[in-house]
Formats: structure tokens, C-alpha cells, sequence
């Protein structure tokens, strides 16, 4: 079993993000590639204190980058959207970005 601060690694703070988070009442996350639905359902709930409806996740393909003449490949990461329950309050991990 990962602890809950290895499931989820970090918030996706991007203009995508933030608008689903105010549209959908929906937190974006990148998460760990091996984690289940459920530990992530768990690591949210213990972290933020809040109740989760749903969880989508998504594997997001690595681009592939060039330096000149090498070619190299970024690894493949998991992405959750984590959808809270009506009349949860949405948690602010990102008040300070501009």
C-alpha cells in the first residue's frame, strides 16, 4: 500500500485545469501510474478532508524531444480528475498563481 503523498504527486495548475475546477466543481491531478481508482479516492479524502463523487483518469503519452541530432522521450504519466460531491468546499491549492 502507497502512502497518500506518493499517490498523488502534484495539483495540474494550467488554464484546462482551473476551469474545470470551477466549471465541474473538479480537482486535476498527476498521480502515480501504478494507483488505483480507489487509493487516489483515499489519498484525496485524507489529504483535503473532502468527499469524492468520481474519479476519471487518463494516461498521458510522453512527447517525444530533440536536442539537435538526440531524440529523446519523456516518460508517460497518469492524470485523475477528481470530481467532489455537491456542497463540498472546493480546496485552494492555487490562490497564489498569476
Amino acid at each position: 500500500m502507497r502512502s497518500r503523498y506518493e499517490v498523488i504527486k502534484r495539483p495540474i495548475i494550467t488554464e484546462k485545469g482551473m476551469d474545470v475546477k470551477e466549471r465541474l466543481h473538479t480537482l486535476v491531478f498527476e498521480v502515480n501510474p501504478h494507483a488505483s481508482k480507489v487509493e487516489i479516492r483515499e489519498a484525496v479524502q485524507a489529504i483535503f478532508k473532502v468527499k469524492v463523487e468520481s474519479i476519471r483518469t487518463a494516461i498521458m503519452t510522453g512527447k517525444e524531444r530533440r536536442r539537435g541530432r538526440l531524440v529523446g522521450q519523456r516518460p508517460d504519466w497518469k492524470k485523475a480528475y477528481v470530481k467532489l460531491q455537491a456542497g463540498e468546499k472546493m480546496p485552494e491549492y492555487a490562490e497564489n498563481v498569476s
